[in-house]
């Protein structure tokens, strides 16, 4: 079993539901990314997702492309992503490392080298967001050396899609809360819980339900349905003004301990 599965596989036996939190590497501060990493796990994340800086980032709203065009302009690549893994692997073996990325990085360097470098560094998963199910086939020398790669579906993914999607996912199923970018404000929570239904009937794995999770109040109501929680641009935008390494892991620990709270709150 992978790090995934084993996280997931506690999380139901204590009846827990899942906390992933989204952070962009290199933002806001590099120096402090390592001790981030630790920081939202000792807050309660039981999951890391590790955005990858990326010029065009289609799929992110303004709070993120923010962050990945400051990560950018400091430099930051996959390389040094994946030293950050690899560093913060010497102190914690168990927590998930999933990347989430779009398809160019993977193919500037060929999708079996940057399967080798992940796996070395110890990530888990690698979500690609503008690599859709049709394009399976591109991406399987990732999957062959262990890395899982997370499919997203959403309130468009047509009954047909949303089968295929689902016979194939592995580690869990990102479901989108709505049609849209990262960071919107317009989540439906009866329209969420409904697809949400759909997909677990389908999937073999976990569902995590990510976009515009802004708060333990919101983070708690779809953890009523929901495997797991994805929570990205309020916490990017709670960390964006930090200028040093207390700062950063202080601000991270202060936004997500309530979340962890207000998910385990519901579990009682």
């Amino acid at each position: 079993m992978s790090r995934i599965e084993d996280r997931f596989t506690e999380l139901v036996a204590h009846g827990r539901t899942g906390l992933i939190p989204f952070i962009t590497a290199g933002d806001p501060l590099p120096q402090a990314m390592v001790p981030l990493m630790h920081a939202l796990v000792a807050a309660g994340a039981d999951l890391i997702e590790l955005g990858v800086p990326f010029s065009d980032p289609m799929a992110d709203g303004p709070v993120i492309q923010h962050s990945s065009e400051r990560a950018v302009a400091r430099g930051v690549g996959l390389p040094q992503i994946l030293e950050w893994v690899k560093a913060f692997r010497q102190r914690d073996a168990r927590t998930p490392i999933v990347l989430m990325s779009y398809m160019n990085p993977l193919e500037i360097r060929g999708v079996a080298a940057f399967a080798e470098m992940a796996v070395a560094a110890g990530v888990d998963g690698v979500l690609l967001v503008d690599c859709p199910i049709e394009e399976w086939a591109e991406v399987a020398p990732m999957r062959e050396q262990g890395v899982q790669q997370i499919l997203l579906a959403a309130p468009t993914t047509t009954p047909q899609r949303m089968v295929k999607i689902c016979s194939a996912a592995a580690g869990f199923l990102y479901y989108v809360s709505f049609a849209g970018i990262t960071g919107a404000d317009r989540v439906s929570l009866d329209a969420v819980r409904a697809g949400v239904a759909q997909a677990r009937q389908q999937a073999k794995v976990p569902v995590a339900v990510g976009f515009g999770i802004r708060d333990a109040a919101m983070a708690q109501a779809i953890g009523e349905f929901a495997d797991a929680v994805v929570i990205g641009s309020a916490l990017v935008e709670h960390l964006a003004g930090e200028t040093d390494e207390a700062g950063v892991c202080a601000a991270a620990h202060a936004f997500l301990a309530p979340i962890r709270i207000a998910l385990d709150a519901r579990r009682k």
